[in-house]
């Protein structure tokens, strides 16, 4: 009963989080900023002096007309793209940010929460099926889980202050007022730039250690079409050190913390390696591909917590119950202890 109690808690809790992400995120994807307004109501003085706005034996028109296109005229300053007057690209930028990014993002952010919450309801926690043994056996070095925690930290504050530059000033703004928004920012802004340097050596290091590990075999497609055990109590499919879904987590992990990295880099050192416009487009695929790796690791992080009994054990001291690596990755099993491990035919192996 306590339970079911518990169960029904922390689905509710994920439920309600990914409703209100799902409802109020989209609000704060609308813009803001109002074209026209008090100044652009104000009338025109026509007595003072004419401010020449025409050269010479051009026509005024083509003048605009090129400026509006984003020609460059000629400045005494070292910074010569401030002979730029309008960027139109600019506009385009801000209209995709602010519009169909910032919303779809919402969506996905909060429709994966309340995803998470009704599995957690009517799947419930994957339990060890079979008798545990007492005794463990290691999945991960020290090594390996300072790698793993290196990197997953580092993601947790990127992705906390990512979101904030994307929908904070909209959520956040009007909760805890300017000047510790105003703080918090700035703060979040140099942890992003700092430790997105972790991050990236962090998925670097996971490429090496762990890529040999996560080729794709025909052990994957077993484990899919089963669909590991998630939605039922089925058969064990056996997998190596990481099934199928795990190697989709990593693959994601590694081919997204590379486009993060590289986009990334390219925002912290303006007009080092791209321009204006270039930059514009690395920081929409950069806030794009953010939101979807931040979903993926959310899904990640619930099997590898409540989602899964023994599960955290892997990446908490590296020893997991022996039960439990030979019910959900049995040929690893099987390479590492040489026992042959029966495959049962009557559960499932989820990735964690």
């Amino acid at each position: 009963m306590e339970g079911h109690r518990m169960k029904t808690a922390v689905a509710a809790l994920l439920l309600g989080v990914g409703l209100a992400g799902g409802l109020a995120l989209p609000a704060a994807a609308q813009s803001s900023v109002r074209i026209g307004g008090p100044a652009a109501e104000q009338q025109v003085d026509r007595d003072g002096p004419m401010v020449p706005t025409q050269i010479p034996g051009q026509d005024r028109g083509d003048s605009w007309h090129a400026i509006r296109l984003g020609e460059q005229g000629s400045v005494s300053i070292p910074n010569k793209q401030a002979g730029v007057l309008i960027q139109s690209e600019g506009e385009a930028w801000r209209a995709v940010r602010n519009g169909p990014l910032s919303q779809y993002g919402s969506w996905v952010l909060g429709g994966i929460l309340a995803l998470l919450a009704l599995f957690f309801l009517v799947r419930g926690r994957i339990r060890i099926d079979g008798e545990k043994t007492g005794r463990t056996i290691q999945r991960f070095n020290a090594f390996e889980r300072g790698v793993h925690w290196m990197t997953a930290g580092s993601f947790v504050v990127l992705a906390i202050s990512g979101l904030n530059l994307l929908y904070g000033r909209h959520t956040l703004l009007p909760l805890i007022g300017p000047e510790p928004f105003a703080a918090l920012s700035h703060y979040g802004k140099l942890a992003h730039n700092f430790l997105g340097f972790a991050f990236i050596l962090g998925v670097a290091l996971i490429f090496v250690m762990w890529a040999h590990h996560n080729i794709p075999s025909r052990h994957d497609l077993t484990w899919f079409l089963k669909a590991g055990g998630l939605f039922s109590k089925g058969v064990h499919p056996p997998a190596h050190k990481f099934n199928g879904g795990q190697k989709v987590i990593f693959w994601s992990t590694v081919v997204g913390g590379a486009a993060l990295g590289f986009t990334g880099v390219q925002l912290i050192f303006p007009f080092s390696f791209a321009t204006l416009e270039e930059m514009q487009l690395y920081q929409l695929a950069h806030a794009a591909i953010a939101v979807i790796m931040i979903a993926i690791i959310l899904a990640h992080i619930y099997i590898g917590s409540i989602g899964m009994e023994g599960a955290f054990d892997a990446m908490g001291d590296g020893q997991v119950e022996l039960q439990w690596a030979r019910e959900h990755h049995s040929l690893w099993v099987e390479d590492v202890t040489g026992e042959k491990v029966r495959h049962a035919h009557r559960h499932g192996t989820p990735a964690e």
